[in-house]
């Protein structure tokens, strides 16, 4: 369902993938919260895979935020994910209730 949305790395580090650009400050005020780090952040282009920036680009159309959350426990990193599940899934719902 969502797990395509991020994939694991090396111990007590995970990725999340595509993550909405509306959803970026809140995603990263909930990883702070929780005793975790942002240890990478990147800008890959969805239309060319050697394009990645670092940085926002100028145009951040076409391009997918990839954000490496990393933490002293893996629980913390498991608490972030539910959390992230738990808001696609509501805003989901939301956005059927709209239509």
């Amino acid at each position: 369902m969502l797990t395509e949305n991020y994939r694991s790395t090396p111990p007590n580090t995970f990725e999340f993938k595509n993550i909405s650009k509306d959803l970026v400050f809140w995603f990263e005020s909930i990883v702070y919260e929780n005793n975790c780090r942002i240890e990478k952040k990147e800008w890959k282009s969805k239309y060319n895979s050697y394009v990645v920036y670092d940085y926002e680009p100028f145009c951040s159309d076409g391009f997918e935020i990839n954000i490496t959350v990393s933490g002293n426990n893996f629980q913390y990193i498991d608490f972030i994910k539910y959390l992230y599940d738990n808001k696609i899934k509501t805003l989901e719902y939301l956005q059927k209730c709209l239509n």
